[in-house]
C-alpha cells in the first residue's frame, strides 16, 4: 500500500514511512496516526529508545500513545540517524528536522501545528529533551534538511528516564544494581552517540549534548518518569534535569516509581496514562 492511501489501526488512519528529510542518501522517514474524522488535529510524537545505537519507529514503548488519535490528537512515531551511522549532534538535527517538516505539512494532514507535544523513553527521551530546550539554538538546525522557515520547538516535553549530563552517567547508580554498565568505559553507548572513545575524552562534544544547558525562559512544561531501581540510567539523570528546570522558574512534575527498573512494564499503569494525558490535555486543549 502507499503510504499515502494511508490504513485503519485502532480508531486511527496511518500513513506509513514518509519521508521527512535525506542526508546522505539515509532516508529519514514517520509513521503518522492520524484521527478518524475532525481536525485540525493537535500533534503528539513519540521518540523510541534504544541506547541510541538500536529502535525503531514501530516500536512505542509507551503504547498508551497509540490510543492519543482516539482521544482527538495525532501522533507521529520518528526514526532519527543511530550511533552507527552518524554522531550527535545527528539524531539531534533529524528530530527538529522532523518538527519542522511536520508543521510544513501540517495544512496537508490536517494538523495544529502550534500545539505539538513531545515524548520518548530512554534515549528517545533524551532527545526529546533536547527538543523541548534547544528549541531556538540555531547550531542545532542543518539547512540542508529543509523547511527552515518552520520553528522546531515543541510546547510540551514528556520524559521517560532519559539520560541528562552525558558526563556524569555514572553518579547516582542505585546500590542495589551491582555489575551494572559503566558508562566511563570505551565504547560505552553514550561514548558512541557522541562519536568519541570514551565520554572524558571529549568533554565540549558532551557539554554540547547536555540539554540542560540550553535551558531558556522559553523552555516548555516537562512530565518527567523515572524508576528508582535503573541501573541503566540513573535516577540522578532525571533528578537534574528537574531540578535545573525548577532552579529557572520553568514549569516541571518528576514522579519517581519506587523499587521500577529501566523499561519497566509497571510504568504502564491507569495511573500513569493519567498524569500523561492530563498533561497532554493541559497543553493541547484549545
Amino acid at each position: 500500500m502507499h503510504p499515502e492511501a494511508g490504513a485503519q489501526t485502532a480508531g486511527a488512519r496511518v500513513l506509513k514511512d514518509l519521508e521527512y528529510a535525506r542526508v546522505g542518501g539515509i532516508p529519514l522517514q514517520l509513521d503518522l496516526y492520524l484521527p478518524m474524522a475532525g481536525g485540525p488535529f493537535p500533534l503528539t510524537v513519540y521518540i523510541h529508545g534504544g541506547a541510541f545505537m538500536r529502535g525503531d519507529k514501530a516500536r512505542i514503548w509507551y503504547s498508551p500513545m497509540l490510543l492519543q488519535p482516539g482521544r482527538g490528537y495525532a501522533l507521529a512515531s520518528l526514526n532519527y540517524r543511530l550511533s552507527g551511522q552518524a554522531p550527535f549532534p545527528a539524531a539531534v538535527l533529524d528530530v527538529r528536522a522532523a518538527i519542522r517538516w511536520l508543521r510544513a505539512n501540517a495544512p496537508r494532514y490536517n494538523l495544529k501545528a502550534d500545539r505539538i507535544v513531545v515524548a520518548g523513553e530512554s534515549a528517545g527521551g533524551y532527545l526529546a529533551v533536547m527538543l523541548g530546550t534547544s528549541g531556538g539554538v540555531a547550531p542545532l538546525e542543518e539547512e540542508n534538511m529543509g523547511n527552515l522557515a518552520q520553528s522546531s520547538r515543541v510546547q510540551g516535553v514528556i520524559d521517560f528516564f532519559g539520560p541528562t549530563d552525558l558526563a556524569q552517567m555514572d553518579r547516582g547508580t542505585p546500590k542495589s544494581c551491582g555489575n551494572a554498565m559503566v558508562h566511563g568505559d570505551a565504547d560505552s553507548p553514550e561514548a558512541r552517540f557522541l562519536g568519541c572513545r570514551t565520554v572524558a575524552e571529549c568533554p565540549a562534544r558532551a557539554t554540547a549534548a547536555n540539554p540542560i544547558g540550553y535551558l531558556s525562559r522559553t523552555t516548555p512544561p516537562f512530565l518527567i518518569f523515572h524508576g528508582t531501581a535503573d541501573c541503566l540510567v540513573s535516577p540522578l539523570q532525571s533528578r537534574l534535569l528537574y531540578d535545573a528546570l525548577r532552579a529557572a522558574g520553568l514549569r516541571a512534575t518528576l514522579f519517581q516509581y519506587p523499587d521500577l527498573s529501566h523499561a519497566d512494564r509497571r510504568f504502564l499503569t491507569p495511573e500513569t496514562e493519567k498524569r500523561v494525558n492530563g498533561f497532554l490535555d493541559g497543553i493541547l486543549m484549545p
